[in-house]
């Protein structure tokens, strides 16, 4: 079943109190872990999605599925 689509600030406020942190420090948080996933795929390096799956490298970026 499809979940509705969160925005980023819906995603930070979330985050942020879940983690017990501000929805600041949350949005922060987010950026670097996108960052680092955008900088390992340029590298050529897949990159591991816990619960989602692996995004694989390539002239167009795949995302190759967990199966349950």
């Amino acid at each position: 079943m499809l979940r509705p689509v969160m925005n980023k600030p819906e995603l930070a406020k979330r985050l942020g109190r879940e983690r017990g942190v501000s929805t600041g420090d949350a949005a922060d948080q987010m950026d670097r872990t996108v960052n680092q996933i955008v900088r390992a795929l340029r590298k050529g390096t897949p990159a591991r999605l816990p619960g989602l799956g692996t995004i694989i490298p390539g002239k167009r970026w795949t995302l190759k599925e967990d199966r349950d």
